[in-house]
């Protein structure tokens, strides 16, 4: 499985306006649903004494999620979500190998050359979303890891690269 190429300035415009659109309108819409069901089916304010209202925000606020949701979805097909699309199920990978991290990389010890492909492909992908995320942290520890993994692979004499990763291979784990 290659790892998809992403134009760094453009996922993040396009992630920092979907951002900010996402958390306006869920704003928004939760104040005015909550504000609706209120003046539909809320108590009338007594001076110092509290309304009982927020069973109604609260549905506002589920009501707007659940809105902002459906839009999500509906739109998450355009040519504007490709780049966050591919992040996002990119990173949904990238966390269903970290849970299963301990094993793999036991199994990377012992020479299993899947364990090693899928920390390759891990290593490599996590490298691209931090570049990506801006989030050049840990990107030294992680660069130091994939150097020591390309060394071990090296080593063994084996041909391996994280292209030949494949998700059912995490099934073994």
């Amino acid at each position: 499985m290659p790892l998809p190429v992403i134009d760094k300035s453009r996922y993040r415009k396009h992630l920092n306006l979907f951002l900010l659109a996402f958390v306006l309108s869920l704003m928004v819409l939760s104040l005015s649903f909550g504000a609706g069901l209120i003046a539909l089916f809320g108590a009338e304010a007594i001076a110092g004494q509290p309304t009982g209202n927020f069973h109604l925000n609260l549905l506002g606020v589920i009501l707007a999620v659940v809105f902002c949701s459906a839009v999500v979805l509906h739109v998450k097909s355009t040519a504007f979500f490709t780049e966050i699309d591919v992040v996002w199920q990119l990173k949904q990978r990238q966390n269903r190998i970290f849970r299963k991290l301990t094993k793999i990389k036991a199994a990377a010890a012992q020479h299993d050359a899947n364990a090693m492909i899928i920390l390759l492909f891990y290593y490599t992908s996590l490298q691209q979303v931090y570049h990506l995320d801006d989030n050049t942290l840990t990107l030294s520890t992680l660069s130091r890891d994939l150097a020591q993994l390309q060394a071990n692979i090296q080593e063994l004499g084996l041909n391996l690269s994280a292209e030949q990763f494949t998700p059912s291979m995490l099934d073994a784990f």
